[in-house]
């Protein structure tokens, strides 16, 4: 079995956390996010979700540079209770990614971690020299979708 653990590996691994303070109650904003098929309302590089069935999903999204990523995403945890969305990826994007929410001052707190591998092949092509534009490139995702989540809840 090959070593997961190699540079090569490595290469293609990303870790992200991003924190969003919003001013909604959690249990609002935990409504909007387990919601995943209405994200290209509020969320602009999240162009489409399609229901496989339902517990998941294929996604795709495409953020400053121009290239799109397709996952098949499945719920793997949902707890209201502590505020918890997590979901496993599979595609162009191997992994997981989860939704904290909780009480944060002026409402909400909600942290969003990934811990993906990059399986398209053009990506894992680029990975040396693309590596820092991919995790700008990731920024920017994140900052539109806070930004659009803001206005979303605003608006009620």
């Amino acid at each position: 079995m090959p070593d997961s653990s190699g540079p090569s590996c490595r290469l293609h691994r990303y870790r992200f956390r991003s924190v969003w303070l919003l001013n909604a109650p959690p249990t609002v904003v935990y409504a909007v996010l387990e919601r995943v098929e209405a994200y290209p309302r509020w969320w602009p590089q999240v162009r489409e979700v399609v229901p496989l069935d339902d517990r998941s999903g294929t996604a795709r999204f495409r953020s400053f540079l121009p290239y799109e990523l397709t996952v098949v995403a499945a719920e793997a945890l949902r707890d209201p209770g502590a505020g918890v969305l997590e979901m496993a990826m599979r595609g162009d994007l191997a992994g997981w990614a989860r939704w904290t929410i909780v009480p944060g001052v002026g409402g909400t707190r909600a942290v969003f971690e990934q811990d993906v591998e990059v399986r398209k092949p053009m990506l894992r092509r680029w990975a040396l020299l693309g590596r820092p534009l991919f995790r700008i490139n990731h920024a920017l995702m994140m900052r539109a979708g806070r930004r659009g989540l803001a206005a979303w809840l605003a608006r009620g």
